[in-house]
């Protein structure tokens, strides 16, 4: 499987796929059945690897990336007749359901689980972002970068990849056109202690695009480049040493500033599901109305192809509204 990995995936996927798919192998897969001739592994060698990672506890989404792996690798050695059957065919993955019922878990639609912060935890949020020591000093470094997440939608890659000339002020967008990303370090094929940042092209075609800046986004980049410029070829948010930040280090900065603000721990990607949920539930306005957009424009600011994949993977629905909606339909 190594062999496999290294001569078909590494030359035809992303680092951070590749880096998914070797963690998977070697932290999932060989521990359990790695001593096996492959023409040896039957579907019950199988069922029982996922069977045991189910009942160990490991989350759905781990454990299908092991059925995924293994999916792959033995098409691969049926295709090249390496071995007479696949043993996958009579292996399918655990439904859901069945797999969160047999961890006592609710098997929640996906809209259900998605995270997001509440207007008083934004506002706790701010307040500690931008608080203070006694000598004036901010306890941590770009804060702002947080809140201007808030007000486009970027994911972590984005944001970080941001130079001072992607930023058009005047017109009051953005230009996004690259990402950052951490990868195990690598002489060739082979992973080395330690992880490197990459700069590089955006997950896809649409991610590429120009994102629009309200009052506040534009109050955080005035706020970042107060606190540190060096150039239009620099980036927005740069290291002490004036490279790209690692995403890493931004991720530990956002959680100390949620544990001090006792918030419960949502991941980064809460503030873009934030985004879009108010964006499509909409903001009440001083006339009582509700200012909205639709999914389709929502999903064109997050750079996604479909409209689906931001009602499905995005948007917490308030479903509050509901609420009396029937009445007068009694039948």
């Amino acid at each position: 499987m190594q062999n496999w990995l290294e001569v078909f995936k590494f030359p035809s996927v992303e680092r951070t796929t590749y880096d998914r798919y070797e963690c998977t192998a070697k932290n999932q897969i060989y521990p359990y059945i790695g001593d096996k001739v492959v023409g040896d592994i039957k579907s019950a060698n199988i069922k029982k690897l996922l069977n045991d990672k189910m009942n160990e506890g490991y989350a759905y989404t781990t454990v299908k990336k092991v059925h995924n792996v293994l999916n792959e690798y033995f098409r691969y050695l049926t295709q090249q007749e390496y071995i007479d059957r696949n043993p996958m065919i009579s292996a399918p993955m655990i439904k859901k359901s069945n797999f969160m019922a047999a961890q006592d878990k609710e098997n929640l639609p996906t809209s259900e689980t998605i995270t997001v912060f509440t207007p008083e935890e934004i506002k706790i949020f701010k307040d500690e972002a931008f608080s203070t020591f006694s000598n004036g000093k901010r306890k941590y470094q770009q804060a702002a970068a947080y809140i201007l997440m808030l007000n486009t939608g970027l994911i972590t890659g984005e944001v970080l990849g941001l130079l001072n000339s992607d930023i058009d002020l005047e017109n009051r967008v953005m230009h996004l056109n690259r990402g950052v990303k951490e990868i195990s370090k690598r002489d060739g094929v082979t992973a080395e202690k330690g992880r490197e940042v990459k700069v590089g092209k955006l997950k896809s075609a649409t991610s590429k695009r120009d994102v629009p800046l309200n009052d506040t986004a534009i109050e955080m980049i005035l706020d970042l480049r107060k606190e540190f410029y060096l150039g239009d070829n620099s980036p927005l948010i740069p290291d002490e040493n004036g490279n790209f930040t690692r995403p890493v280090n931004f991720r530990k900065r956002y959680y100390r500033i949620l544990k001090a603000a006792g918030i419960e721990t949502k991941g980064l990607h809460s503030l873009r599901h934030t985004f879009a949920t108010n964006l499509v539930n909409g903001i009440k306005q001083p006339d009582g109305s509700i200012k909205s957009l639709t999914p389709r424009q929502v999903a064109d600011l997050l750079g996604h192809t479909t409209s689906e994949i931001t009602e499905m993977y995005y948007v917490k629905r308030d479903l509050t509204k509901l609420n009396g909606i029937t009445d007068g339909f009694e039948l």
